[in-house]
This record gives structure tokens, C-alpha cells and sequence, in this order.
């Protein structure tokens, strides 16, 4: 048999004739779509060029008087939009004409004043087309003038001003102007310049009549108002138009801006279905003010609420079954212009009046952690430190046994050698005759701080122990834990190991380690001289989540009484005030450096 050549492409071949190809068709092809492109816009652009001259010259063969927007000013027979056919293509028609007061013979209002302002017309056409993608529009604009008298000379001129949160001019803001009580009557629609100002100097004289409104896509509007039972007294009522003479008026927009609300509890677990006050601090009426945003909203089951649409201002966010422990950032929120602010508000169990002190730097404005906060009345005083998350235990009369902290007067265990209950709340050494004990510790329950945790300071009181018990003779160890239940509890002092100690002087709990949830603690009681005991009356253990507030901290459950606020921290002069609790109080104190 013989054998048989047979020549033909391989399949790398095949491949690459293919893509080779490929390339140059999708190149011819990407080609002519980029041509018919190019031909179909010249078409349109030589349509709309064909309607804008039609257009101009429709307004040009009109007599001067005519030669306005039905309603607007000046009045005429035109409509502001139209609709045009060409080529079975609709192109929409935009007709703008604007009074033109010329400084060649003064202006109204100026040196000399020019009390026929209405010197001749600016006309400006646009045409675009909806159905054809098309961005910008085609655009024309001309000077149309009398051939002998300007304006009336009885008629005024309005001027409207639109700046924005900085005072800085809005270009292209929309202004809609109605009035219905003038000859003849006016529902206008146009746009600010570039100095952010619509001049309109050829206007029927009204008192009150014209109702101004302002907006831009994407901005927040403002508007006059008449008077009406929900706002008797409007802040901006609608403007009056006099006899040659420039009435002014101002609106403020800015771009719109969002709250992104989180309601969270102190181990920043999610609280759902959360009750909220919204309160802004502008006003939209006075005598009695009436707020512009003052609504009531509720979280989602997650604890969500966007709020949307808002403009820049100071908010105040209360909650309705809850005491509002701290903010992040700190109430009220300061929203600026174009913002989405994201805020987490960390609520505790309502109680009937309680206290939310903000610390925050007199120059700086920002918040203040690690400030002390004394607050103090007749006969009760208690102290936190901003910028913390705390357990506090002041009591321990209810003895041993209870592994897991649930009484807070009970702990785990002790050596039999402390007095709790003499009296009840205090920790001292057991009394043996007319003598104390030379010793003795407590080991407290397991604290569970539902969420991990960085640990900051141990606290005590009274820190000032009687000198006779000798150096540190009220000292701690602490150990921490991820779980319930470890391996073994091991108690370590400052150095990490269990030969030191925390005392007054060496309080720092930075030593251990981060992102712990579950801890408890040792106190060791000690005197050299037996007529004396140091005493525990209350310990601190603060630390820092992710959402703890800063620079703020939280007193609940007080009395409707008056306190004394003091107020201290490291590079601070100590400030203080006080206040008077009704309800659910926020207080601001702002520290000067010393």
C-alpha cells in the first residue's frame, strides 16, 4: 500500500486566519457604524439649524408687544415650549425672552436711574431632539428692539439673587415666578446667570403678588409662602413689585444630602424598629416657629433608616423608648451640603431623666476622650470618663456564689477575710476583735461585654486610702478572656505576669490584649497597721468598641433635680456648670487649653 500525503492547516493555523479576520471585520464594521453615526447627527444638526432659523424668524415678523411668553415677562403670544415636525423627527422648540435694561441711557436703580429699563428684548431659542440621545442643544439667540418707546414706564423691576451653603452663586437655577393678581397675570419660567441672578426690569406692579419658587436638578428648592393655619407667619412671603423701583429678593440651595441612620444598643448589636424625632433648626415660619424638617420616622428591623433629600443643617435625632447613650458623630449632626452621612445612634433602657455630657475642644470643635465627668448633688455623686464604655460594680453585700454576673451586689468567691456589709455597698477587712485582718481578696463573677472589646482603665474610689495601711494596700489583677469559659482564669497585673499589680498610681489596662469580650478581677485588701482597713466603695473598668462615642458619656436614671457639672482632663482647664435634668437632657461643655 502506498502512502498518502495529505496537505492542509493545522489548527494553530485555522485559529489565527480566524481571529485575523475577526479583527478586520469588526474594524470595517466598527468603521461604517462610526460613519452613519456622523451622517445621522450632521442630518439632525442641519434639521434643528433649519428650525432655529424658522424660529428666530417667526419672533423677528411679530409686532415688538407681541413678542413675549404667554404669562410671562415680557407678555406676549408665544409658548414657551413647542413641538416642531421635520423628516418625521420631533424636535422639541424652548423659547426664552428676557427684557434687556442697557447701561447706555442708566440702569433702573443706578446713577442715573432709568425708569423705562425695558430697552429692547433678548430672544434665545433651543431645540432638541427627546427620541435621538442627544445631549446638548442646538441654540440661537438675537436682540430684538423697539423702533420708538422702551417699556412702561409704570411697571418695576425684580431681581432674584440664588447662592448657595457657602454664598456662592448658583448658575442655572430654575426660577418658576407666578402671579395672578397683576395685569396681566405672570407663570414664568427661567434660569440664573452666571453671577447667579435673574433680572427682570420690565414687571406689573403688585402687592405681595408675585410667589417665587427656586430649584436645581439635584439641589434642595426654596419657595415663598402665603399664610395658612399650619404656617401662620411665613418666613418669605411673596414678593411685592413697585413703580420703577428694583425689588431684591435671596434663595438659598445647595446640593440635597442624606442621614444613613443606624440604631444600635452598647454592644453594638442592632436595635429594629426604633421610634425617631427629626428636628432641623431652620424655619420656614415664626411667632410660633415652624421648622422646616420636624418628622418622625422608625428603623427598619435592622436598625436602618436613610433619610434622603435633606438640605445642609444641624439635626437633632431623639428617640422615643430609648435613652440616647451617645452619637457617632455627636448631636445634633452638622450635615453640609452634598453630603451621606452616616450616623450610629447607641441607645440604652428609657429612663426618666438622664444626662449626655459632649466634651469637645473650644478651638478645634472636636471631641474630648478621656475627660472626667463629675456630677454631683446633695448627697449623691458619680464620675465617668468620656469616650469609654464602662462596668461598674458598687456593691458586693450580696455575697458569694455567682459565677456569672447577673446581681450586681454578688461576686464568685473570697477568702473569708473581707466585711461586706458594714455598711452594705462598702469593701473593707474583716474585724477581729478591735482589730482588722492583715489580708484578704475577692474573685469577682464573670462580666459578659457582649461584644469584643479594647480594655482602657481600672477606676477605683476613694483612691486616697487611710496612710496607715501602708503603700498600695488596695491593689487588682485582672484577666480576660474571649470565652466564658477558658482553660484557666489568669489574673495579671500591669507587667502582664502575676507578680504585679494595678493600683492608684498604675491604673492603664492598655497591657492586655485587644478584642476580648468576657474579663473579671482580684482586689487584694491589706494594712501593716491593724487599726486601720482600706475600703472599696467603687470600681471602673472602661473600655472602647467600635461604636463607642467619642468625647461623650452617658449618666441615666437620675433624679429631676439640679447637678453640678465638673468637668477636667489632661491639657484642659477644669470647667464647670450646672444643669438642670427635666426628661432626657444633651449637655455640651467645651474645654479651653490651659
Amino acid at each position: 500500500m502506498k502512502n498518502k500525503s495529505f496537505l492542509g492547516f493545522s489548527l494553530i493555523e485555522v485559529m489565527v486566519g480566524v481571529a485575523v479576520f475577526s479583527l478586520i471585520f469588526v474594524g470595517i464594521y466598527s468603521g461604517v457604524q462610526l460613519v452613519f453615526k456622523v451622517v445621522y447627527q450632521s442630518r439632525l444638526r442641519i434639521l434643528e439649524t433649519g428650525v432655529l432659523n424658522e424660529q428666530v424668524e417667526i419672533i423677528r415678523n411679530l409686532p415688538f408687544a407681541d413678542v413675549g411668553i404667554v404669562n410671562g415677562s415680557p407678555s406676549g403670544v408665544l409658548v414657551r415650549t413647542v413641538t416642531s415636525t421635520r423628516n418625521n423627527i420631533d424636535f422639541l422648540v424652548t423659547r426664552t425672552i428676557r427684557n434687556i435694561d442697557d447701561s447706555f441711557d442708566g440702569l433702573i436703580g443706578g446713577v442715573p436711574n432709568d425708569t423705562a429699563p425695558a430697552d429692547y428684548k433678548l430672544v434665545e431659542v433651543e431645540v432638541t431632539c427627546p427620541s435621538c440621545g442627544q445631549r446638548e442643544p442646538a441654540r440661537l439667540s438675537t436682540y430684538i428692539a423697539p423702533k420708538n418707546l422702551e417699556g412702561n414706564l409704570n411697571h418695576g423691576a425684580l431681581f432674584v439673587e440664588v447662592f448657595d451653603s457657602e454664598a456662592e452663586p448658583v448658575q442655572g437655577a430654575t426660577v418658576h415666578i407666578v402671579a395672578t393678581s397683576t395685569n396681566p397675570q405672570l407663570d414664568m419660567t427661567d434660569v440664573t446667570d452666571n453671577e447667579g441672578m435673574l433680572r427682570i426690569v420690565d414687571l406689573a406692579t403688585g402687592t405681595a403678588a408675585y410667589a417665587i419658587t427656586v430649584s436645581k436638578d439635584g439641589y434642595t428648592s426654596e419657595q415663598t409662602m402665603l399664610p395658612s393655619v399650619s404656617v401662620p407667619n411665613p418666613v418669605k412671603l411673596p414678593i411685592s413689585v413697585a413703580v420703577q423701583i428694583v425689588t431684591e429678593i435671596s434663595f438659598s440651595i445647595d446640593l440635597v444630602s442624606s442621614l444613613q441612620i443606624q440604631t444600635l444598643n452598647s454592644v453594638c448589636s442592632a436595635l429594629g424598629s426604633v421610634g425617631l424625632s427629626v428636628l432641623g433648626t431652620k424655619v420656614i415660619g415664626i411667632e410660633p416657629d415652624v421648622l422646616k424638617v420636624n418628622q418622625n420616622i422608625t428603623t427598619n428591623g435592622s436598625g436602618i433608616y436613610n433619610l434622603t433629600n435633606l438640605e445642609w443643617d444641624n439635626y437633632g435625632l431623639k428617640p422615643s423608648a430609648y435613652d440616647l447613650v451617645g452619637s457617632i458623630p455627636a448631636t445634633p449632626i452638622n450635615l453640609s451640603a452634598g453630603v451621606d452621612q452616616p450616623v450610629q445612634l447607641i441607645l440604652g433602657a428609657n429612663t426618666a431623666n438622664s444626662l449626655l455630657v459632649q466634651v469637645k475642644d473650644s478651638v478645634t470643635d472636636q471631641p474630648v476622650s478621656g475627660a472626667q465627668v463629675k456630677i454631683s448633688k446633695t448627697g449623691y455623686e458619680q464620675t465617668k470618663i468620656t469616650g469609654v464604655g464602662y462596668v461598674r460594680q458598687t456593691d458586693w453585700s450580696g455575697g458569694t456564689g455567682q459565677l456569672n454576673m447577673s446581681d450586681e451586689s454578688k461576686y464568685w468567691s473570697d477568702d473569708g477575710k473581707l466585711e461586706i456589709n458594714s455598711p452594705a455597698g462598702d469593701l473593707k477587712l474583716r474585724e477581729l476583735g478591735q482589730s482588722y485582718v492583715s489580708s484578704g481578696y475577692l474573685e469577682s463573677s464573670i462580666f459578659d461585654l457582649g461584644t469584643l472589646v479594647n480594655f482602657v482603665d481600672l477606676i477605683f474610689e476613694p483612691l486616697s486610702q487611710p496612710a496607715e495601711t501602708g503603700a498600695d494596700s488596695l491593689h487588682f489583677q485582672v484577666a480576660v478572656s474571649t470565652t466564658s469559659t477558658p482553660v484557666s482564669w489568669n489574673y495579671l497585673g500591669p507587667d502582664n505576669t502575676s507578680a504585679t499589680y494595678y493600683n492608684s498610681t498604675n491604673y492603664s489596662l492598655n497591657n492586655l490584649p485587644n478584642n476580648q469580650r468576657y474579663f473579671r478581677y482580684k482586689v487584694f485588701l491589706q494594712t501593716v497597721d491593724n487599726n486601720y482597713t482600706p475600703i472599696l466603695s467603687d470600681l471602673n473598668i472602661t473600655y472602647i468598641t467600635a461604636c463607642t462615642p467619642p468625647g461623650q458619656t452617658y449618666f441615666g436614671n437620675l433624679l429631676a433635680e439640679t447637678y453640678t457639672v465638673e468637668v477636667s482632663a489632661n491639657g484642659y482647664q477644669t470647667t464647670t456648670q450646672t444643669v438642670t435634668l427635666s426628661g432626657d437632657v444633651i449637655m455640651g461643655i467645651e474645654l479651653a487649653a490651659s
